[in-house]
């Protein structure tokens, strides 16, 4: 059995596959580029070479990087493929960990700095099939990078930026976190 050969974070080291490009300018003010490359479909039946994704500010990307290549890296290791790290320039993802990180990125793009660990911490709660379908909401209407807080984008911003745990709801309502109360049984809906 042969190891499959990937490139950067899982992109198949193969001719023009369907993947992401994560573009980092070397100039620190200039933001980062997330492009889907649709491979060798793209340009026919109506489905364009590529799609810029995200235009995500460089502050939010900082906030971001580190987090996300902890992540991208842990689902590498479950395959038994290389880790990756960012480099200035042109960075390969995966499609499917491409469709990941854009909601990462969607949910940061417009968001306050000071809300990008809360973005993180419920971006890591997600299972990568809730990401996947997150991103087919989103990309199907608001996918394009112009698309910033609208219908699903935004939605993805508020969810994952505004999304408390427990105890902050409960420190917002002034009160200690209830513990779990046993609930009543329901009435059972046969007896007469």
């Amino acid at each position: 059995m042969s190891e499959k050969k990937t490139i950067g974070f899982g992109a198949p080291n193969e001719l023009d596959p369907h993947h992401f490009t994560v573009e980092i300018p070397a100039a620190r003010t200039e933001p980062v580029v997330i492009t889907e490359h649709f491979g060798l479909r793209g340009g026919s039946n109506g489905l364009p070479d590529s799609v810029i994704r995200c235009l995500l500010p460089r502050a939010a990307w900082s906030g971001i990087a580190e987090e996300a290549k902890r992540v991208l890296n842990e689902r590498l290791k479950e395959k038994k493929l290389h880790s990756s790290r960012w480099a200035s320039g042109t960075n390969k993802v995966e499609r499917l960990l491409g469709r990941e990180l854009c909601i990462l990125a969607w949910g940061v793009e417009a968001a306050p700095k000071e809300s990008i660990p809360n973005a993180l911490r419920n971006w890591v709660g997600l299972r990568p099939d809730e990401r996947w379908w997150l991103f087919s909401m989103a990309a199907s209407m608001t996918g394009g990078a112009e698309d910033t807080e609208i219908g699903w984008r935004k939605a993805i911003r508020i969810a994952l930026t505004e999304n408390p745990t427990g105890e902050e709801v409960a420190g917002m309502r002034g009160k200690k976190p209830k513990a779990k109360e046993e609930r009543p049984p329901l009435p059972d809906l046969f007896d007469k």
